[in-house]
């Protein structure tokens, strides 16, 4: 039979990644920990662990062991609460990664359904695509966004759900007076761009259109960061490349406007979840309104 408290131990020692670490942590002697964990691994017929150094790494079948222990305590939670007479103060984890260069104001917009709620906690993450994938796929996250799509393996069965896709378009100063309407390519030449740097599948089909016009375009910043890119253009320091979701505020206000529409280039925005046999279900909270939208 499975025993809840081996589950308890090996959970304690893939949180901390060493025996003597989750030792210090449960009050136990490093040995005892050990025999717990090798009975556990015993009675599922597999190694739970590698080693690598001083640290011990989940193997495939710790990470699903890991997962349904998780579950299985979750479980064991709200079943407290129903018999103690608690039902409803349960909190709900969601655990959230963006890519660096997605744009706040979107991200926003997608969580806003959990604001505000009592029964829900946000862990919100910031990294590189590769970086928050691998936290991804070892339970650390429960989805990632992102404006690019995840390739699926056989090691690694990503959904990348594609939320919405906007065009981009050229953001500067509102001019004063009577400006003339911005003329499209003519206009570009000798003008300060703010583009996003090279990984952005945007800026790829920026320079390829650049490049097919013939025109040299005058880089005044590369910027990987929206936030960044956003307070540039607002600070004029020249016209931004970018999603209008990126500076609505901005747009809104008057402090922006925009000079010109490439209705050719789009941005995309996608939610990246790993299969599991048990999905957040706070997941279907953020992404169905967006699907319901049409936007498949």
């Amino acid at each position: 039979m499975l025993n809840y408290h081996h589950l308890r131990y090996f959970h304690a020692i893939a949180r901390e990644g060493s025996l003597t670490g989750a030792a210090r942590a449960l009050h136990l002697s490093q040995s005892s920990l050990s025999i717990q964990l090798r009975q556990l691994e015993e009675s599922l017929g597999q190694p739970l662990f590698s080693r690598e150094n001083k640290s011990l790494l989940l193997t495939e079948a710790g990470r699903i062991a890991l997962e349904y222990a998780e579950t299985i305590f979750r479980t064991g939670d709200e079943l407290l609460d129903v018999m103690t007479l608690q039902t409803g103060s349960h909190r709900r984890l969601l655990r959230v990664g963006a890519v660096s260069t997605l744009s706040r104001n979107f991200q926003t917009g997608l969580l806003q359904p959990l604001f505000g709620r009592e029964d829900v906690e946000l862990v919100l993450r910031s990294g590189n695509l590769r970086d928050l994938l691998a936290m991804l796929s070892t339970h650390l996250l429960d989805v990632v966004l992102s404006n690019l799509p995840a390739k699926r393996d056989s090691e690694a069965p990503w959904h990348s759900h594609l939320l919405d896709e906007q065009p981009v378009s050229l953001v500067g100063r509102k001019q004063k007076g009577k400006p003339r309407k911005f003329r499209f390519p003519e206009d570009l030449i000798g003008q300060p761009l703010l583009v996003p740097g090279h990984d952005s599948n945007l800026r790829a089909a920026f320079d390829l259109m650049m490049e097919g016009l013939g025109i040299r375009p005058l880089l005044a910043a590369e910027v990987d960061d929206m936030a960044m890119l956003r307070l540039l253009a607002s600070e004029g320091a020249g016209l931004a490349l970018v999603p209008p979701v990126v500076v609505i505020q901005e747009l809104k206000s008057g402090l922006l406007e925009e000079r010109h529409r490439f209705p050719e280039i789009r941005e995309t925005f996608y939610a990246i979840t790993l299969s599991r046999r048990f999905p957040n279900p706070l997941l279907r909270d953020i992404i169905e309104p967006y699907q319901s939208r049409g936007h498949k």
